[in-house]
């Protein structure tokens, strides 16, 4: 049932990421396409972990998963998941809440949360990395609380909501309002253009 339920999640990062881009790509299509590629890397690294627990399981079924071999795999695995689980949700919190942040397409106090959890999250898990604290540490578990936080509310909200009226009106332009799309340009070039003939005529 573990396995199942993180295959769901893993399916679940990539389909919340391609759903996102056609709307995001309008605005940076750099970190539009950063934000799909870490949440495909992401999904990769938990699809490998369940592996690595199918494994272990397999062994325990043979009567060999308690010698090293499995004890290789539980360390695989948590390897993995700090990897997969804890640094790139921090990765991805930072493109897709700069993003949101600064298109306004859903009210800011949600990408500024994703903004303050990404490094509480990469901090524990550099943590872990160097011996300070164990994977299973409450220092983790606190930390990860403000990411879980904003990824649950940004869904809420988008489920519910929507994206909001000012961030949709800004619909085709750059991420910061720079100019407008490429089709009004042309208008505009055209007007001015024929006031230049008019003014000649006269």
């Amino acid at each position: 049932m573990g396995g199942i339920l993180e295959v769901v999640v893993a399916l679940a990062c990539v389909g919340t990421a391609v759903v996102l881009y056609p709307v995001l790509k309008r605005r940076s299509p750099a970190r539009a396409l950063g934000f799909v590629a870490a949440r495909t890397v992401e999904a990769g690294g938990i699809l490998i972990g369940v592996a690595g627990l199918l494994t272990l399981l397999t062994l325990r079924r043979n009567g060999t998963g308690t010698d090293g071999a499995g004890q290789a795999l539980i360390a695989f695995y948590d390897s993995v998941f700090i990897v997969s689980q804890g640094l790139i949700p921090a990765v991805s919190a930072v493109l897709l809440g700069s993003l949101l942040y600064q298109t306004r397409l859903v009210p800011r106090v949600l990408p500024v949360l994703g903004l303050i959890a990404a490094p509480l999250v990469a901090a524990s898990v550099g943590g872990v990395l160097f011996g300070a604290w164990d994977r299973m540490s409450p220092v983790v578990a606190i930390a990860a609380l403000p990411i879980a936080v904003w990824e649950f509310s940004l869904g809420v909200r988008l489920v519910v909501k929507g994206f909001s009226a000012q961030g949709q009106a800004l619909a085709g332009h750059g991420v910061d309002g720079a100019g407008p799309p490429a089709g009004d340009a042309v208008d505009v070039e055209a007007r001015g253009l024929g006031r230049d003939v008019v003014a000649e005529r006269g």
